[in-house]
């Protein structure tokens, strides 16, 4: 197994070429936004492709390096660049920000708490305000300045008050790059200032490819598994690997293929299994896996769709496709929103996780029984 390189060291990025041309094409034109969104699901290559473009810019990207921008502000075009924000790992740009030590490059994110045991809920509105400071500023090394902020989505009201201040007056050279899974959680005034980029989730061959590089040992069964059950996200394909979601899905879809009548010592086995204290990983994706089973098997029912189109295997698309004639679409919806309200309350008021799982299985057999 190989260790997730943190954005700010990770020269790879696969699956955006557009979103790049697009930045590139900005950059050559004399266009460059001063204000950038970067939108998109969780673990797909945002804050990897937001490093990329904050190194290019803190690099001179096609800038001659005696120039102090006038060819970006006025009719005379740069010279175009390769077709790629890709800096060699050596370059000294690349080193000292994959070092966190570049001068001006500004990252904003949660932090921890005053008593560092646990992460911030909110990016604070004082992170907001410094920002406004340093943009002011004349870049320590005559380019550019570029601020980063990782999940702005987390901005308090306040947080979004001040930057929203800062959108509004932007200083010359100064570039601000905001990074989202969330973007209608952000201000629609916000939104509206800044030149939106939305990535799409990877194509599962290249979700497979990645999880084989950096998860070496998996077979190619498992990784065409983690491919579908991801939605696109290498991040999320390997927290499944991790948190041994393969085992998991398998575990389920076969205490499922047990209904009508419910395999009582399967179902205590895998509730047993998930429902650990110190185990946390493992519990969000057994109650991840279930909530996605019952939703496909709603969405697929209601679409009249085939599972194996759906990406499921041969034997998990029959198992499935068996379930659907036990019960009417709206009878798994049912299900459906009933386990999912329980598992949300299993930690908010510390239910019991097994008895929860089992709850959840159970209610699975009440409609399969009694369906149609």
């Amino acid at each position: 197994m190989t260790d997730r390189l943190h954005p700010r060291e990770n020269s790879e990025l696969l699956g955006h070429e557009d979103a790049e041309h697009e930045i590139l094409d900005a950059w050559t034109s004399g266009r460059l936004h001063h204000a950038w969104l970067i939108s998109g699901p969780k673990g797909i290559g945002k804050a990897t492709l937001a490093y990329r473009f904050a190194r290019f810019v803190l690099a001179g990207g096609g800038e001659p390096a005696a120039d102090e921008g006038a060819a970006l502000f006025g009719a005379e075009e740069l010279p175009k660049p390769d077709a790629s924000l890709a800096l060699d790992v050596e370059h000294p740009v690349f080193r000292r920000v994959a070092a966190n030590g570049h001068g001006d490059l500004q990252v904003i994110e949660r932090g921890m708490s005053d008593d560092g045991k646990r992460m911030q809920s909110v990016i604070p509105v004082d992170k907001i305000r410094a920002v406004g400071h340093t943009m002011s500023l004349t870049a320590g090394e005559g380019g550019w300045r570029v601020i980063i902020v990782d999940g702005a989505e987390e901005m308090n009201p306040n947080a979004a008050n001040a930057l929203l201040k800062v959108l509004e007056e932007p200083p010359p050279r100064a570039l601000l790059l905001l990074i989202t899974h969330a973007p209608g959680r952000l201000l629609p005034t916000i939104r509206s200032r800044c030149c939106q980029l939305r990535l799409s989730s990877l194509a599962p061959e290249i979700v497979d490819g990645l999880v084989a590089r950096h998860r070496p040992d998996l077979s190619a069964e498992d990784r065409q598994v983690l491919a579908r059950l991801s939605d696109g996200s290498v991040g999320r394909a390997l927290d499944l690997a991790d948190s041994g979601g393969v085992a998991l899905q398998r575990d389920l879809i076969a205490i499922m293929n047990t209904l009508p009548s419910l395999d009582m010592k399967s179902a205590h086995k895998f509730a047993d299994k998930v429902a650990r204290r110190d185990a946390d990983a493992i519990w969000r994706t057994a109650v991840d896996l279930a909530s996605r089973s019952l939703s496909d098997l709603v969405a697929a029912s209601a679409r009249g769709e085939d599972f194996s189109a759906r990406g499921y295997a041969p034997a998990e698309a029959a198992i499935l496709t068996r379930l659907q004639t036990l019960a009417r679409p709206d009878q798994w919806i049912d299900v459906w929103e009933k386990n999912t309200g329980m598992f949300a309350k299993a930690d908010g008021v510390n239910l019991d996780r097994k008895q929860v799982m089992l709850n959840a299985l159970a209610s699975m057999e009440n409609v399969a029984r009694t369906g149609v």
